[in-house]
């Protein structure tokens, strides 16, 4: 078999020739090619405004950051944030380096997603977030999450990196929440070289992450705004004036350029996307030794988790081994259990419970990649390398 990879190439001569305009133009820091693709972005994705960035780790970064900038400040040091013991690291730390106390929240064993019962539990009067993760394409319950929230003073957000084009009750994954985020990373459902996006409807907070990202200057905010309120009509005077404690998170011209045309395309990326998704659970819904992710809503699949069944008769590290013999990479899912890496002595933090699940799929879990084109002779030979695995 021809090698079964993480990730693949989804560009043509439509992004080369976006780029070869950005290299005509010379034009290459943050511009119109940008300023389109978040009003594409908005629309694609259901929401009233969307803000580009470098990065979706940049975009989470971003994100914290607005709740403290807001004239009536969403979070403030010291409060806490429940988050899912699974997810990739820079879901935790800008919790951290924002002062915010860290909840980690137990997985359900079956969807990979933060477990429902628990998360009720560790609901506290001190909790004023609940940061999603929406983990290798696949939903949370939105509409248990809302029912547990409904009437407190809590705040939803949503970390759909991994998850661009999955929805819940037909309604855009990355839109439940007051924001959310996305990744265009080269593994990811589209690519931007490098590239993320910030979705929400708050005109306030919108206005926030256009300062925070772009050196908490004034100049890229609309004469009326809500963080400076009226600008001066005099564009020297408002070059290098500073509102806020900013960065530099800002994208390049060229992935707008791109991020345009993939657009475009996500819609059939996600499609075939998801018909590989039927093809694996065909095959894999009752294997005797590998569990797979349980759907909620309709994932857009990332990739395929494989978790070995306590009875499996080969261990992870066997499967591991195999596969790279036959050419199939695979990865954890994801960190694993978080609370391992030598990083939390940094963190102020508590766990909420047990983690026993995100221990197990630590331990025994990995996962596959996932593709914008057929994958049924892949995903075929898959089955036959862990049924030879099995003995079966």
């Amino acid at each position: 078999m021809k090698k079964y990879s993480l990730a693949s190439r989804t560009w043509d001569e439509a992004e080369l020739s976006a780029i070869q305009e950005v290299i005509e133009s010379d034009m290459f820091s943050m511009g119109e090619k940008v300023a389109q693709y978040e009003r594409d972005f908005a629309e694609q994705f259901g929401s009233k405004y969307s803000v580009m960035v470098s990065s979706g780790s940049t975009a989470n970064l971003l994100m914290i950051a607005a709740l403290f900038y807001t004239k009536q400040s969403y979070l403030q040091s010291g409060d806490e944030v429940l988050v899912p013991a699974v997810s990739w690291s820079t879901t935790y730390f800008p919790l951290q380096q924002y002062g915010l106390k860290v909840v980690f929240v137990d997985v359900d064993i079956d969807t990979l997603n933060m477990d429902l019962t628990k998360l009720e539990a560790a609901i506290t009067p001190r909790t004023k977030a609940i940061f999603t993760v929406n983990l290798l394409g696949n939903t949370n319950d939105y509409g248990a999450i809302k029912q547990l929230i409904d009437g407190k003073n809590i705040t939803l957000l949503e970390d759909n990196c991994e998850s661009m084009g999955a929805t819940y009750n037909e309604k855009q994954c990355g839109t439940y929440g007051l924001m959310g985020s996305y990744s265009s990373f080269f593994s990811h459902h589209m690519a931007t070289m490098e590239g993320g996006c910030i979705v929400t409807d708050n005109e306030e907070l919108y206005h926030v992450l256009l300062c925070l990202r772009a050196h908490g200057w004034t100049r890229n905010l609309p004469k009326f705004n809500q963080v400076t309120g009226e600008k001066s009509d005099d564009p020297f005077e408002e070059s290098f004036k500073f509102a806020l404690p900013g960065y530099n998170l800002r994208p390049v011209e060229m992935s707008g350029a791109i991020g345009m045309e993939q657009l475009k395309k996500l819609p059939s990326f996600v499609e075939q996307r998801q018909k590989n998704g039927q093809y694996f659970q065909t095959l894999f819904h009752n294997h005797p030794y590998i569990a797979i992710q349980k759907e909620i809503g309709t994932s857009s699949w990332f990739g395929f988790a494989l978790i070995l069944k306590p009875d499996a008769p080969f261990t992870r590290g066997q499967l591991v081994h195999t596969f790279k013999q036959h050419g199939v990479e695979c990865r954890p899912i994801v960190t694993g259990n978080f609370l391992t890496n030598p990083v939390m002595e940094y963190f102020d933090y508590r766990v909420a419970g047990d983690v026993n699940n995100a221990e197990y799929i630590d331990k025994q879990g990995l996962f596959v990649g996932n593709h914008h084109y057929d994958l049924s002779a892949q995903l075929d030979v898959l089955l036959d390398i862990v049924d030879k695995v099995s003995n079966r």
